[in-house]
């Protein structure tokens, strides 16, 4: 037990919803210790953060859950651990509270918090561009800061009152030190091997709905490329689903789960088909041409087609204003669709050519480069406590 001379530093309250935020909190957890001592970090996390030193208030993966017919079911649960979260602050009283995207989570916490004199900072600005502008002015009533990733959200929210700060992209902060001749003799890859990296997402459901189509499209590739590979870089909560489901695909599925095996494995892929979502962009920044495809529920589809006001789902397309990577979505996420485009960018062609030099523009817009985003959210994490 310390005691009364041990030096007290700031409590810091961490909310994360999912895999993604517990990166983003885990690297702002590292950031801040690194800016500042004896801090306390108390909330919800998942490994990464557990590993800086957060105890979890409860398991983190209660709260991954996406889609509209996907949630219904556990709505009773997460309406308890949203009052528990809240419940959580307002008793440890923390300088301020920090919530890490899962807006639908987060923001009912921070409803709950309004006017408890507590600093409340989102990280991660909910996509108003995309969808529900109106969005901006709601949680500009109850937020204190908000942190973005991409360059052109602050005018959202700022036009509302609420100061936003752009950090960059986490995915800048990733590694890149991927190998490309380590990974290539460890699977006994030559160099003129084709390998073709298969990333189907990160949720079972995900999982589920996009390998059956992925392997209509390895179908017709290994008969145009027999001697090709292909590698399915995974996270360890699906590895086992992929694994199972691939069993019988050709072309000798190589399935990686680390991250070391993720960055050389990215290193050493000619192209890439992948589930949306920030993948690719972690693909851009490794130089790998790549499609994106993706299906949801009809349901959850038909609603959000009819909510959404951007014709592409894909960051690097948005930052440059135009569809330098090929989407295939819902109905279009067939493979049929897929494999023309695919083998087009398998080729030494122009469209692999713009790909390329399109990912340095947009990765430099993004932040790759300059300073890491989460030594950026640390400094202005550090500035509202010591303004409070």
């Amino acid at each position: 037990m310390a005691d009364e001379n041990t030096p007290i530093g700031p409590k810091i309250m961490l909310v994360a919803g999912e895999a993604s935020g517990d990166q983003l909190g885990g690297r702002l957890m590292a950031a801040l210790k690194a800016k500042q001592d004896h801090i306390r970090f108390i909330g919800v996390g998942g490994p990464r953060m557990e590993r800086e030193g957060l105890k979890s208030l409860f398991p983190m993966n209660e709260m991954s859950v996406m889609g509209l017919t996907e949630v219904v079911p556990h709505i009773p649960h997460l309406l308890k651990r949203i009052s528990q979260t809240a419940d959580f602050a307002k008793s440890e009283k923390p300088d301020v509270v920090i919530t890490i995207d899962a807006p639908d989570f987060s923001f009912r916490v921070g409803k709950k918090l309004k006017g408890k004199g507590i600093p409340l900072v989102h990280y991660v600005a909910p996509s108003v561009w995309a969808w529900r502008e109106g969005r901006a002015k709601k949680i500009a009533g109850f937020l204190d800061h908000l942190l973005a990733l991409l360059p052109f959200e602050p005018l959202y929210f700022e036009k509302e009152g609420l100061p936003t700060t752009f950090i960059g992209h986490s995915a800048v902060e990733e590694r890149h030190d991927g190998d490309c001749e380590r990974f290539r003799t460890q699977h006994r890859l030559n160099a003129n091997q084709k390998l073709l990296a298969v990333l189907p997402g990160s949720r079972n459901s995900e999982v589920k709905r996009l390998l059956p189509v992925f392997r209509k499209v390895v179908d017709d590739l290994a008969k145009k490329f027999p001697d090709a590979r292909i590698v399915v870089p995974t996270v360890s909560k699906v590895v086992d689903t992929v694994t199972d489901e691939m069993k019988s695909w050709p072309l000798d599925p190589i399935i990686v789960a680390t991250d070391q095996e993720r960055h050389d494995a990215f290193s050493a892929a000619d192209c890439a088909l992948a589930a949306s979502g920030t993948v690719s962009l972690e693909l851009a920044i490794a130089g790998v041409p790549h499609v994106i495809a993706y299906q949801v529920n009809a349901v959850t589809g038909w609603i959000a087609k009819r909510l959404i006001k951007i014709d592409t789902v894909t960051i690097v397309n948005l930052v440059l204003g135009t569809k330098l990577i090929p989407e295939f979505l819902q109905d279009k996420c067939k493979a049929k669709k897929i494999i023309p485009v695919l083998e087009t960018l398998m080729a030494d062609s122009p469209e692999r050519a713009a790909q390329i030099d399109g990912f340095d523009k947009a990765c430099t817009l993004l932040g790759f480069g300059d300073r890491p985003p989460s030594e950026k959210a640390a400094e202005q994490i550090l500035k509202i406590i010591a303004k409070k």
